[in-house]
Order: structure tokens, then sequence, then C-alpha cells
């Protein structure tokens, strides 16, 4: 399986070291978040400074920009990387789209069918001179004239990647997409019994198989050099299970396997901030199944162990420093790349 690792979203982090430390070491991608900084902004900057590592957004928010706006700067980046660049969507939540972005919000998954759709049609259009004709409920685009069409470049289109944690956006990620960004908030069975059987129905809908669709999943790992650090990185872990599971975006994946009633009350405390509490409500059977508890030497085969034939590109949900803990990472990417 290809490894990956994140790169800093804010341009004055150095993004440019931190990739090409992360070229150098062997890792086969970068990836870049929406959170507190634009995920395309380091990637224009990363992308001449790197010639082998692959540049992803995990994930842009689609329904932040206008699908023209996506589809620019998709092209400008697949451009100046020469071909090595994934752009991942997500949907986020109406709040977030509404009140954060100031932007319309609507039904995710027929709205991420046309955006997706009129992306590449733009692409089809700069490429090719396909005349831009897409007329769908939520999203129309028929002018394209010569002054505002970047034209060609000399790689192909950029994949697609969609993320989704419940069967509707899956399905559709099944029918349209080239991958699926996995949320760091699932488990094995999850990915096994709901995950993959709703990706091959919607492949199944659209003609396609279902290893069109390739799985990039995060990894929480608990690991440190001394039972200090390990314990460390344990409560972060713990405290970041509980605020994802805290969300009801991922209900499901609580549901599937019985923890409602955590994630209700989890939900409960996140409603009145009282963060310092959420923590103890997940116990070590959710540890478990949400992490991988290992010395670091034993991180490789471990992961390997857990997602051997459901990765076909695996991130760990800790941040990659150049010169720090550089064994730890060459082992890791030995065990899991050969």
């Amino acid at each position: 399986m290809k490894v990956d690792t994140g790169v800093p979203t804010d341009p004055r982090e150095a993004p440019v070291e931190v990739a090409q430390a992360a070229e150098a070491l062997g890792f086969d991608g970068l990836h870049t978040a929406e959170t507190a900084h634009d995920p395309f902004l380091s990637l224009a900057l990363v992308a001449p400074a790197t010639s082998r590592i692959e540049l992803m957004t995990s994930v842009a928010i689609a329904f932040a920009r206008s699908p023209t706006s996506m589809a620019q700067t998709a092209w400008d980046i697949q451009a100046l990387s020469k071909g090595r660049f994934v752009l991942g969507l997500g949907t986020q939540v109406k709040a977030h789209v509404e009140r954060r972005f100031a932007m319309p919000w609507g039904p995710p998954v027929p709205r991420l069918r046309e955006y997706v759709g009129l992306t590449r049609a733009l692409w089809d259009t700069w490429q090719d001179g396909a005349p831009l004709n897409f007329r769908g409920e939520h999203y129309r685009a028929t002018l394209m004239s010569p002054f505002f069409n970047p034209g060609k470049i000399d790689h192909l289109r950029p994949p697609v990647y969609l993320a989704g944690v419940a069967p509707p956006l899956l399905r559709l990620t099944g029918e349209i997409a080239d991958g699926l960004a996995v949320h760091p908030l699932h488990t094995v069975p999850y990915l096994r019994e709901v995950v993959q059987p709703a990706i091959a129905a919607g492949a199944k809908k659209a003609g396609r198989v279902p290893s069109d669709v390739a799985l990039s999943i995060p990894a929480f790992v608990v690991t440190g050099r001394t039972p200090k650090e390990r314990d460390e990185t344990r409560q972060r872990i713990r405290s970041q299970i509980a605020f994802y599971a805290s969300t009801p975006s991922y209900a499901p994946v609580l549901e599937h396997h019985g923890w409602g009633e955590a994630r209700e009350q989890l939900s409960a405390l996140a409603a009145r901030r009282a963060w310092s509490e959420m923590p103890g409500l997940v116990d070590d059977s959710m540890m478990a199944a949400f992490a991988v508890d290992v010395e670091p030497a034993d991180a490789g085969p471990a992961l390997r162990e857990r997602y051997g034939g459901l990765a076909d590109r695996i991130t760990l949900y800790q941040r990659f420093v150049p010169g720090q803990d550089d064994e730890f990472w060459r082992s890791l990417l030995q065990a899991l790349q050969s």
C-alpha cells in the first residue's frame, strides 16, 4: 500500500521543507485538509519544489466554492505538479456550509454528483475543446469563452476522491469517484460491513467494479519512545475520538457497534462544551476498535495486519516533522510499502 503524510496548510510553517523531507524519506503522498487554512495554497508552493510525491486534498470542502473555481484551482495544481494531484472533496455539514462559509446548502448527494460532473465537464472543455453545456438541477454552466479558458495541460485529468461515512455518499463514491477519503473515525468492521458493500453497490449501478475505487485511510496509532510519551499520545487520541464521536455525522459508525448511548452522552457534553469530560466516555473497547496501540517498532506490522487488503493508501494521524523520529518513519514505510 502507499503511505502518505500531511503537509502544513499554514504557509508560515514551512510546507516546502516538510514536503521535500517527506519525499526524500520515501513517502508516496502528501495530504492537506481544509481546517484553519486553505488546503490549496500549500500544495501550490509544494508542487514545483517536489518531483515524485503525489499531492492530495483530504479534503477540500466542495460546497464552499463554485465548481468552476474548484476546477480551475485543481487544473493549475495538476499542471504545476506535472500530473501528481488528487482532488479530494468533502461536503461538510449544513451548519458549517451556511454559517462558516456563508454558502447555500442543499441535498448533499445529488448536489455533489452534479458538482463532480460539472468539474469534469470543465476539464473536458479545457483539455479537448468540448462545448460546455452542463444543465443540472443544482448547477448550470454553458459559457466558456477563450479569454477565460486556461487551455490544455500535458497531463491526465486529476483523480477525484470523495469523503463519506454514511451509505448514500459511499454509494455515490462507488458510482463516480476514483477513491474514498475514509474518515479517521472508522473501524475495520465498519469498512468491511458497510463501506465496501455500499461502494460495491454504487459501482455496480454505474457498470464499474469496486476496485475502481481506492481507499485512502487515516489511522490512529498510539505509540511513543517512552511510556510517558505513549500515555500522552493515548490521551490525545482518546480526546480526538471523543470529539469526532460527538458529531452526528459520524453516528453511523458508533451505531454500527452499539455505542449509540455513548454517542448521545458525548454529544450532550459537547453541547455544554464540557470538553475535559468527554475522553472518559471512550472506553478501552472503543480505543481498540479505533486505534492501533503498539510499540514504535511494531506499528508497521500492526497496520499491515489491520488494513492489509483494505487500504490502497494509509496515513498516520500524527504529524511528520523532518528530522524527528525519522527511523520510526523509515521502519513504517519499509513495513507497509514492501
